[in-house]
């Protein structure tokens, strides 16, 4: 079943979010071990001032609990949304300013995370497909993600879902594909 977050999912998604993160999820721990970010994400997921808030992700929940999750927002609010995530960072990293990675008129897919236990089973794609569903509910035409260029089975499966190469964008150390679906 796919349903609207609540704060009480948190430590079932934080762990979620790394999945998604890699690196990035490095960058907000300040650490080489990824998993460190969970305490980070579980606070900023509680909140609903941010990016990460329960406010901007679905869960898919099955008999066990939470197995995936997908997170996103108005492109245009990528500055409000992130600033207390930015806040929080410059503690350590005074001159920390990321690229924008989407923009004004889309909806945009920041995070998408399923269990390394249920991948293969096609929860991504009904959780996109929820997201998407979201996204023309509130009247927006499109949704956008970003891919590492380096990750081409990402890539593969998000254009089975019908989203196409629009751009490269560089942000936080890598370049990734833009990529944006009519919806």
């Amino acid at each position: 079943m796919i349903r609207p977050a609540t704060p009480a999912d948190a430590k079932q998604v934080a762990p979620l979010f790394i999945l998604s993160m890699g690196h990035i999820a490095g960058i907000f721990a300040n650490s080489d071990r990824y998993e460190d970010a969970i305490p980070f994400f579980e606070n900023f997921f509680q909140r609903n001032d941010n990016q990460y808030s329960y406010i901007n992700t679905l869960v898919f929940e099955n008999e066990t609990g939470i197995a995936g999750s997908v997170t996103g927002y108005d492109g245009a609010l990528l500055h409000a949304l992130r600033q207390p995530i930015l806040d929080q960072l410059r503690k350590t990293k005074p001159d920390f300013t990321p690229n924008d990675e989407t923009e004004e008129g889309e909806f945009y897919l920041d995070c998408i995370n399923v269990d390394a236990r249920y991948q293969g089973k096609g929860i991504g794609k009904k959780l996109i497909n929820a997201f998407c569903e979201k996204a023309a509910s509130l009247a927006y035409a499109r949704v956008g993600l970003i891919v590492d260029l380096e990750n081409a089975d990402a890539k593969r499966f998000y254009e089975k879902l019908d989203f196409q190469v629009v751009g490269t964008r560089d942000f936080m150390g890598h370049t990734y594909f833009h990529m944006v679906k009519t919806v």
